[in-house]
């Protein structure tokens, strides 16, 4: 069965409800997954805007949350992931504010796109401190099984 990334909050597709924004409570949304290779050891999570700073003129993919070492058994993740809420070994990365954790959609112009990228990995990868996007990817190089995403938007009340 393939790999499929799915959440509660919102359609793949669809918007983002304020909840999970700058404009909101700025916590993660509630993350599903299932299928997947069965030789599964660990997951990691990526969610970024490639529609940065204006969608009409994109300039930067900015990193939104990195995750990894979320273990094989998990098939989720709550709504407000944090440290306290994260499975057991799972570690976080640095997003694009330079700070661990989930930052939630903040566009400055337009609406944008978040993709929330789930990676199967065939190991459970070494402590990488508070990786960046870029270095987990290089960790996960020759790792990944399967890959899931899922995509919401997002644009800023007037």
């Amino acid at each position: 069965m393939a790999l499929v990334l799915t959440s509660r909050a919102f359609a793949n597709g669809g918007e983002i409800p304020s909840r999970y924004t700058c404009e909101g409570q700025d916590i993660s949304p509630e993350l599903r997954w299932e299928g997947g290779p069965t030789a599964t050891k660990s997951f990691g999570l990526i969610v970024d805007d490639p529609d940065a700073p204006d969608p009409r003129a994109p300039k930067i993919t900015w990193v939104h949350w990195v995750v990894y070492d979320i273990p094989a058994d998990v098939h989720g993740l709550p709504e407000n992931s944090d440290t306290q809420r994260l499975p057991p070994g799972t570690k976080q990365g640095l997003n694009d504010w330079k700070r661990v954790g989930y930052g939630g959609p903040c566009p400055p112009i337009g609406t944008h796109r978040y993709f929330f990228k789930l990676y199967a990995l065939d190991t459970v990868l070494p402590d990488l401190g508070r990786p960046t996007k870029t270095e987990l990817l290089n960790a996960m190089k020759g790792h990944v099984l399967e890959e899931a995403q899922l995509i919401g938007t997002y644009k800023k009340r007037d």
